[in-house]
């Protein structure tokens, strides 16, 4: 028996924001003081070290909930099953429904509920949940589906990952650009053969790194209505992942028995490009190795950093034959891992 991926589908919002548009904001120091750079400054400086050059945001009609649902509808025919069938949906998001011009999250029910009845499934005992996980969330539902189908109490899984993050930023902040919305979702079921997941690992570091990513009040001091937006301390989570994520990847690869020079390709969260390159490069370093050429595809630099959504979509664009220099074919062991709020990190071995 493999545990395997055997559906996968994402929604890209159409809506494309250039770092252009960014010229005209007010950036603000965390004390309050405005930024002494040119915003042209900024945002240079802002593409050299994240990547990014536009990225993507939800259409003003659209909720989370909503482009859940149009990821996880594709998912489920291309994997050819009646979603009636599905023993879970499994759904990562942090921030809920979030309308358009409101900065109040709506999270009851469930965004994993609301995608059930956009799907139209009638089986009460297709269970619907939600993971806040952070942005390691889509990675974490895998892994949960995995072991309930593992335990004998799932076949078919359906794991979603979908924020919609335009929604929750803070425009006076420079971080404000990193954000983006997207969903990627995948069904996950028992089939018979080799493959599938071979291992995971994950981890939870909370005494001291708990608050490098929280909702804060806006760096604009004139903004006194209370609003809060999500905020994060750049830095520290920078030095976290470069001390955890490596190994994190390495003691999920021995736990699979797997050799490093058959990993075909890490699809590592799309968090910030040099931040990425400098987790798989010290990864590598772990077992004495350069790392490869074309081992790391990159989505970032076009869609942003859309937080459960990058790895699932990432994913799905590759086998879709939408990454220049990068396929997946039958066969290939590749690795999953993502960082976030919580601190969390998490990895999967997973062989196609």
């Amino acid at each position: 028996m493999a545990i395997k991926i055997t559906g996968v589908g994402s929604y890209i919002p159409t809506k494309i924001t250039p770092n252009q548009a960014f010229e005209s904001n007010e950036f603000y120091n965390e004390d309050g003081t405005r930024f002494n750079a040119e915003n042209k400054v900024i945002i240079q400086k802002f593409k050299s070290i994240t990547g990014i050059e536009e990225r993507r945001y939800v259409e003003n009609h659209l909720n989370n909930s909503d482009i859940a649902a149009i990821a996880a509808h594709k998912a489920i025919d291309d994997a050819n099953v009646d979603a009636e069938d599905l023993d879970y949906i499994i759904l990562a998001q942090n921030y809920g429904d979030v309308k358009f011009g409101s900065h109040q999250s709506d999270m009851v029910p469930s965004i994993a509920t609301r995608v059930k009845q956009k799907l139209g499934i009638k089986n009460p005992k297709s269970v619907a949940y939600d993971v806040m996980f952070g942005c390691p969330g889509w990675i974490e539902g895998m892994i949960q589906a995995n072991a309930f189908i593992k335990a004998g109490i799932a076949e078919k899984c359906l794991v979603v990952g979908s924020e919609t993050l335009s929604r929750v930023v803070d425009t006076n902040d420079r971080d404000s650009m990193i954000f983006s919305d997207g969903a990627g979702a995948v069904v996950l079921e028992k089939t018979e053969g080799e493959g599938g997941i071979l291992a995971h690992e994950s981890a939870t570091h909370a005494y001291e790194e708990a608050s490098y990513i929280f909702f804060g009040q806006s760096f604009n001091k004139e903004n006194t209505d209370g609003t809060r937006y999500i905020k994060m301390l750049g830095r520290k989570i920078y030095e976290f992942a470069l001390n955890h994520v490596p190994n994190a990847m390495k003691s999920c690869l021995e736990k699979a028995n797997v050799d490093i020079k058959d990993v075909k390709k890490i699809l590592i969260h799309q968090a910030n490009e040099k931040m990425d390159e400098a987790i798989v490069i010290r990864f590598y370093k772990l077992f004495g190795l350069e790392m490869p050429k074309h081992i790391m595809p990159m989505s970032i630099d076009k869609l942003g950093n859309s937080s459960v959504a990058t790895v699932p979509t990432l994913y799905d664009l590759i086998l879709k034959g939408e990454m220049k220099d990068h396929q997946i074919n039958e066969g290939d062991v590749i690795i999953f891992a993502s960082v976030g709020a919580g601190m969390n990190i998490n990895a999967i071995v997973y062989k196609v």
